[in-house]
């Protein structure tokens, strides 16, 4: 097999590979829609299984022990609206209903629904008529106050904001039970942090121990991805989670449609992820928590975790403390927040050459401070690190090109005569000391490069409405204009008419075609991406000039 037609498959590879990411665009799985007619309403089943344990640990701080065991569901109709109360700080603006202390709206004012819409901030959680994605939490068991209906609570005031140069927001809700119990559920805010810190902090007068169960959930029916800014390729939406065994796992719409999942694990998280935000529940560390996906009776879709069983003795006060986020997938940040959290950025298979290719990406652009500039610069240091690889490659190319007489001339000698004609050229090989395979590791090189690269500028949030210069706003979505593509079809072309032209004449034809399949295939990727193609292209047409001159320098000299 020469380089030519090495080459040619293994372009032909990469668009075969992006056809298959074009194919999950236009033909996404099929997920049930459901219209929700009441937006506040709470339907039977909304709240995970209640757990108990045999014998509870008395403990009056914030660590909760033992294991969690099924117990039958319970029903949480709703009874009046208790009203709601707004949350807003630099990075989240909320809105919690009084009723169960849930979080029905959370909108992300650093980041835009629409580019250049000022004041219209992207929401992540909703709950309107069309779609519901909303986070609950609170207590179940033998003694939770969410068990036969969702607790009431009350809040000193209908809105909270932090104010400028306080770092720290602490909102309130108190809920007292009839037996006198307190509990007081506390959500805490940092500026700068989509963290948010929840806590129930029970205060016991009563004669015998408060024993229950904290659970955290997300409910989401199944509408689409509202992040997606369309173009080429489909990122993950659906669930996710961890455990010892695996410490990524996906659990999509179609799992849940299939079966309740549910696993026990010491520590953990399970979220819903989706283009660029991402919402987790993450529990204590140290407990034995329980992880359920499900799906009840009107299409709707739950990843929930429920706590071990805590006991606060009569006459003192415990605590029960979880953490919710609510975000956009910034990988340095996810990793601090909890273990195999950053893998939510889901870079697929060759995520160990993506990570350290997003932290050279993110390394250059905190000296150039433009991403689109950022990404010409990463081109130039990959053609730098894979210059060898590619003097190797048009060296080949030089060596073939010089041969193409010859081996014309074997063609015509051994007519049909296959076996005999290989064999000649093989022996030309020998003699000229060609390696006709030469070009082939860097072709192989580049390739799962292109693809991390290719995940890279896909996943990162960093990149959404990012600017580059001129018409070129937001480098991840395709050029509006289509001109960077357009160039990089003619760069493609250019190059290929450098390149020795094959004998074959199918081989010949296709390589023709071939800046124009890929032209046409680009017009829907991520402008980063074909900005980086581009560069990558007219870089590779002045080395193969310089290299190729240099070749042809050293064969006239001798």
């Amino acid at each position: 097999m020469d380089i030519t037609r090495f080459s040619l498959y293994a372009a032909l590879a990469i668009v075969t590979y992006l056809m298959l990411l074009a194919w999950q665009e236009d033909y996404p799985p099929a997920i049930d829609s459901v219209t929700s007619t009441e937006a506040t309403s709470i339907i039977a089943n909304d709240l995970p299984e209640t757990p108990s344990v045999p014998a509870p640990v008395t403990r009056t701080d914030s660590t909760p022990t033992a294991a969690a065991v099924s117990a039958p569901r319970i029903d949480t109709a709703p009874s009046e609206d208790a009203g709601s109360i707004s949350i807003t700080t630099d990075t989240l603006k909320l809105n919690v209903e009084l009723k169960g202390g849930d979080i029905t709206s959370l909108a992300l004012p650093q980041y835009l629904k629409q580019l250049n819409v000022q004041g219209d901030p992207f929401e992540l959680l909703e709950q309107n008529s069309t779609r519901i994605y909303v986070a609950q939490s609170g207590l179940i068991g033998r003694d939770g106050i969410d068990n036969s209906e969702r607790a009431v609570y009350r809040a000193l005031q209908k809105s909270y904001a932090l104010a400028e140069g306080q770092n720290q927001l602490n909102v309130d809700l108190v809920s007292l039970t009839e037996s006198g119990i307190e509990i007081i559920k506390r959500l805490s805010f940092e500026r700068g942090s989509y963290l948010i810190d929840i806590s129930f902090i029970v205060s016991n007068p009563s004669d015998s121990d408060f024993q229950a169960n904290a659970f955290g959930q997300i409910k989401r029916d199944g509408f689409d991805d509202p992040s997606s800014a369309g173009g080429f390729g489909r990122t993950y939406l659906g669930f996710v989670t961890t455990s010892a065994e695996d410490p990524y796992i996906k659990i999509d719409f179609d799992d849940i449609d299939d079966a309740t999942l549910t696993t026990d694990a010491v520590g953990g998280w399970i979220g819903f992820s989706q283009h660029y935000f991402i919402s987790v529940w993450i529990p204590p560390v140290s407990d034995t928590n329980r992880f359920t996906t499900r799906k009840n009776d009107t299409a709707q879709y739950f990843g929930e975790f429920t706590g071990s069983t805590f006991s606060v003795p009569a006459g003192s006060t415990g605590q029960y403390d979880m953490q919710f986020y609510a975000g956009p997938k910034e990988q340095y940040e996810l990793a601090e927040i909890a273990p195999n959290l950053e893998l939510t950025i889901d870079y697929g298979f060759l995520f160990f050459l993506a990570a350290p290719i997003y932290w050279l990406l993110t390394q250059i652009d905190s000296v150039i401070g433009n991403y689109g500039f950022s990404i010409i610069a990463l081109t130039f240091v990959f053609k730098a690190l894979f210059y060898k690889l590619s003097e190797t490659q048009y060296r080949s190319m030089a060596g073939m090109r010089r041969l193409m007489p010859k081996m014309q001339q074997l063609k015509e000698s051994y007519g049909d005569d296959r076996m005999k004609l290989q064999q000649a050229t093989m022996e030309l090989y020998k003699k000229e000391k060609i390696n006709p395979f030469g070009g082939c590791l860097p072709m192989l090189v580049q390739m799962p490069v292109f693809i991390s690269l290719y995940w890279v500028l896909m996943e990162s949030v960093e990149l959404r409405h990012a600017p580059f210069m001129l018409w070129l706003q937001d480098l991840s979505v395709r050029d509006p204009y289509f001109i960077l593509p357009l160039l990089m079809a003619g760069s493609m072309y250019l190059q290929t008419s450098l390149s020795p032209t094959p004998a074959d004449p199918m081989q010949a034809k296709v390589m023709k075609l071939m800046p124009v399949m890929m032209g046409v295939l680009f017009l829907w990727f991520p402008a980063g991406l074909v900005l980086y193609w581009l560069t990558n292209g007219v870089l590779s047409i002045a080395q193969q000039w310089y290299i190729t001159r240099k070749i042809e320098a050293s064969y006239a000299a001798k």
